[in-house]
């Protein structure tokens, strides 16, 4: 575990963070027009802070400046040099705090320090990195318009845009947004998931010390009536961008209709499969990665190997390097970085997960006891709810096939179309099947979703509107202009067309 401090270690960092407890308006913190919000340790239920949660005059204000700022060209006309050195500071700034950002992290999400640690915070630097180095290589273009015009197609920031944030990736899907929007020239405005607000709270007090002007980024706290539905309905919001539940994501979408038509961007939910062909090779390699995929952040992912897809010739064999490998998953206190799983991140999305526990076909784990849930496998149907519905927790359900043509169909038997990973040791093979699996991100002889230069999103009920990452990103955030030049001299006659 290169790298990790010890449980005492991260302790007594714990010991003495300053935690921001109070709405992030025009460059300082300010006491929220809402009600007080506790934000609790879901490892041990402590009340980590009382957090001043934003109200509608908060949403007015924040909204108000940030138009403000976005019009006087305080961020959108700067020069895209400048942008991007303001946010390689806040980059450095990160790094320079990177460990009290993951124990933050960790103490809030209930997220294992060795994630937080490992992949969160060091992710999360390298996103906005990544989109700042990007501010000054993307070009405009110009199109095959003849020889008496000249046509030139530019890229504009859209302006207000609001990011709406989950709970289970707080700072890594800060990251994702707030990286291509500030890089493209917006106003931001930030809407943290009433469990998970203080890490966005804190990079917003280090982009102001890293030189973005007041008002650029913003963050509200409080909850999704009071301060989401708010910024979704607001007519001074040019833009959406939400991470979180496929229900939410279509309030959001009814929101823009209602209101301005504003851009909305969704990144929803999924029930991602795992095809293991008959001529997959290396089964412990293919068992380390669907352990992996199903069990990491406690299954609290929205691309999370939820269904393991399995030809009946290797089940049996796949089945016992996967059982073996699950002994090496401890879940317990996140705080320790011997912890590969951490706490569930509060007690009702505990009951809704430990709702679908049962005697039939389980084969490992099943025990639940508040707020820990053990990795859980369970042999079923296709259509058994467990391999339908969106559990959002460490189970996962294996479905027994006996063909590639079955697997391939059982993976797109679902409304959603996320992520999928195929194994198989036939190319040609896995990658038809890559291609016919309706899914955004489709993995072959491995886990993942890409990196930050591949685009993120799905089919489905999995998205809408758009991509993270990569240089998809940056147009999402961006409107598209064209200025149309004429050419011809006046003087040769009548050259309107």
């Amino acid at each position: 575990m290169t790298g990790l401090l010890t449980r005492a270690e991260y302790a007594a960092i714990a010991e003495g963070l300053d935690l921001p407890a109070a709405p992030y308006i025009d460059g300082c913190f300010r006491s929220g027009s809402g009600p007080l919000m506790p934000t609790l340790n879901p490892a041990t239920g402590e009340r980590l802070a009382h957090i001043a949660s934003a109200g509608p005059n908060d949403v007015d204000i924040a909204v108000s400046r940030a138009r403000e700022v976005f019009e006087r060209g305080h961020w959108a006309g700067t020069h895209p040099s400048k942008r991007k050195e303001s946010l390689k500071d806040l980059c450095r700034l990160m790094t320079r705090n990177r460990r009290e950002l993951a124990v933050m992290e960790c103490l809030e999400s209930g997220k294992p320090i060795r994630d937080c640690e490992l992949f969160d915070v060091p992710g999360a630097i390298n996103a906005i990195r990544w989109h700042a180095e990007a501010i000054d290589k993307i070009y405009g273009q110009t199109s095959p318009s003849g020889d008496d015009t000249l046509s030139v197609i530019l890229r504009e920031p859209v302006g207000v845009v609001v990011v709406v944030l989950p709970w289970n990736f707080p700072l890594l899907m800060l990251a994702w947004k707030i990286g291509p929007a500030l890089a493209a020239g917006n106003s931001v405005i930030v809407k943290p998931a009433e469990q998970t607000s203080m890490t966005a709270l804190w990079v917003a007090e280090l982009a102001r010390t890293a030189g973005l002007p007041r008002g650029v980024l913003q963050v509200l706290p409080g909850d999704g009536p009071a301060v989401g539905e708010a910024l979704g309905r607001h007519m001074g919001v040019d833009m959406v961008s939400f991470t979180g539940s496929t229900d939410t994501g279509r309030r959001f979408l009814r929101y823009s209709a209602d209101s301005n038509l504003k851009k909305v961007v969704l990144e929803c939910g999924g029930k991602n499969p795992a095809l293991v062909m008959e001529d997959a090779e290396n089964l412990d390699h293919v068992a380390e990665h669907i352990v992996n995929a199903a069990f990491w952040n406690m299954g609290e992912n929205c691309s999370a190997t939820s269904r393991l897809i399995v030809h009946r010739r290797v089940r049996k064999p796949l089945m016992d390097l996967i059982l073996a490998r699950l002994r090496d998953w401890k879940t317990g206190d996140p705080l320790d970085p011997a912890s590969h799983l951490g706490a569930l991140i509060d007690r009702e999305h505990f009951e809704r997960v430990s709702g679908y526990l049962a005697r039939d076909g389980l084969l490992a784990g099943g025990i639940a006891e508040w707020p820990f849930l053990e990795p859980t496998i369970y042999e079923v149907d296709r259509n058994d709810r467990h391999a339908r519905e969106e559990i959002f927790g460490p189970v996962l359900s294996v479905i027994e096939v006996s063909s590639s043509d079955e697997a391939v169909a059982v993976a797109n038997d679902t409304d959603y179309g996320l992520t999928a990973c195929v194994f198989s040791a036939n190319a040609r093979g896995a990658i038809r099947a890559a291609r016919e699996i309706r899914a955004g991100t489709v993995t072959v002889n491995c886990y993942g979703e890409g990196d930050i230069t591949t685009p993120f999103g799905g089919y489905g009920l999995s998205g809408f509107g758009g991509r993270d990452n990569g240089l998809a990103a940056h147009e999402q955030f961006t409107e598209q202009k064209v200025i149309w030049i004429d050419l011809t001299d006046p003087r040769d006659g009548d050259n309107v067309g």
